[in-house]
C-alpha cells in the first residue's frame, strides 16, 4: 500500500467517523424536539432548509443544485428509507 493510498484510505474513514458523530448528533436533538412536540415534518423542513443553506454558503448555488438534480433517483432507489439506510 502506497503512503498516498494509505493517507485517502485514513481520510475516508475520518470522514465516515465525523458523520456518524454528526448523525448521532442531528438524531439526539431529532428526538428531543419530537418529545417537546414539534411535528416530524416541520423538523424535516426545517432540517433540510438548514442543510441546504449550509451546503450553498459552502459550494456556492451551481455546484448545489447540480448535487441536488440526482436526488429524485437516490430517493426513488431507496437510498432515504429507514429499512436500506446504511449510516
Amino acid at each position: 500500500m502506497s503512503v498516498t493510498t494509505y493517507q485517502h484510505d485514513q481520510d475516508l474513514q475520518a470522514d465516515r467517523e465525523q458523520k456518524q458523530t454528526a448523525l448521532g448528533y442531528l438524531s439526539e436533538a431529532w428526538a428531543e424536539a419530537l418529545h417537546d412536540g414539534v411535528d416530524g415534518d416541520c423538523l424535516a423542513q426545517a432540517s433540510l432548509f438548514t442543510a441546504f443553506a449550509e451546503l450553498v454558503g459552502t459550494y456556492g448555488e451551481d455546484a448545489v443544485a447540480k448535487f441536488v438534480e440526482g436526488l429524485p433517483g437516490r430517493v426513488r432507489n431507496g437510498e432515504f428509507s429507514v429499512a436500506v439506510a446504511k449510516q
